[in-house]
């Protein structure tokens, strides 16, 4: 048995007019850009995005004792389910003293989740955890934990989702703290 021969298909492709083509009106032609002479004297201007003066290279030198962690929804429930003294296990994560941080936003999450989650709000009121105010509008937490991290690169995100660590990630110089096989 032989290899049957085909007959070759015309016009399969559609085949494109060149804008060039003496068919097409002049009005419609396309028209060869004329290249302007760069002026070797002229200043130029560039672009280039303002880093913050506290990275050095990737290295955030804003980071230091008493480190300042600002505290997700989850962490909270997360350090619940695995019994962790949320303060004293940040401690033993960093060796130093450690000032867990909540915004208005995360309380007002906490807050939304009811009954059920009454003991996350009762930590999250704890006086060793420092409060920090919202100004923006919306009550949506991880945009404000986002925007408050790309402001001050002083704080260490502590959060177990991980849409939020894939976003933080992209923010260089930014620690972030989770809790992985309860410790």
């Amino acid at each position: 048995q032989g290899k049957q021969k085909k007959a070759r298909k015309y016009a399969v492709m559609k085949r494109m007019i060149s804008l060039r083509d003496e068919r097409i009106k002049e009005k419609d032609r396309a028209k060869t850009p004329v290249k302007k002479k760069e002026d070797p004297s002229a200043i130029k201007e560039r672009e280039v995005p303002q880093h913050p003066s506290c990275l050095f290279f990737q290295y955030n030198t804003q980071l230091g004792p008493p480190y300042h962690i600002l505290v997700d929804t989850n962490f909270i429930n997360f350090s619940i389910k695995a019994k962790l003294d949320l303060v004293q296990s940040m401690m033993d994560c960093l060796y130093a003293k450690c000032i867990p941080c909540i915004t208005d936003c995360v309380m007002g999450e906490i807050e939304k989740l009811g009954q059920k989650y009454r003991v996350a709000l009762r930590i999250a009121k704890d006086p060793r955890f420092e409060r920090l105010p919202c100004m923006h509008k919306g009550t949506y937490a991880d945009d404000c934990l986002v925007q408050r991290v790309t402001q001050h690169k002083c704080y260490i995100v502590a959060t177990v989702d991980k849409e939020l660590k894939r976003r933080i990630r992209k923010i260089p110089g930014v620690p972030i703290m989770y809790i992985s096989r309860h410790r």
